[in-house]
């Protein structure tokens, strides 16, 4: 999956319940997306939280076959700014 399609599964979610918060996912090299109220950018903004995470392990965290909780703790995606913030992207990906 590329971040166009991560971006595009994503604003389904936003288009549901927008975000009251900002959210960024840092794939790196490989870009980013900036989830702001109802709206997915594939650009690098500032935001509330952002989550560091690998482009394949975004589209397993998307899928469903990549635990949040576990890939926190084996250090897979690291979060920095408001960790409240990351804890509503259930509302996006359910």
């Amino acid at each position: 999956m590329t971040l166009t399609e991560i971006a595009a599964t994503l604003q389904k979610g936003l288009d549901r319940k927008p975000l009251e918060n900002s959210i960024k996912f840092d794939c790196g090299d490989q870009g980013a997306i900036t989830l702001e109220g109802g709206t997915a950018h594939l650009d690098d903004r500032e935001a509330d939280c952002t989550i560091r995470i690998s482009e394949p392990n975004l589209t397993k965290l998307i899928a469903g076959k990549l635990n949040p909780m576990t890939a926190f703790a084996m250090g897979k995606l690291k979060v920095s700014g408001d960790m409240s913030v990351a804890m509503k992207l259930s509302q996006l990906l359910g």
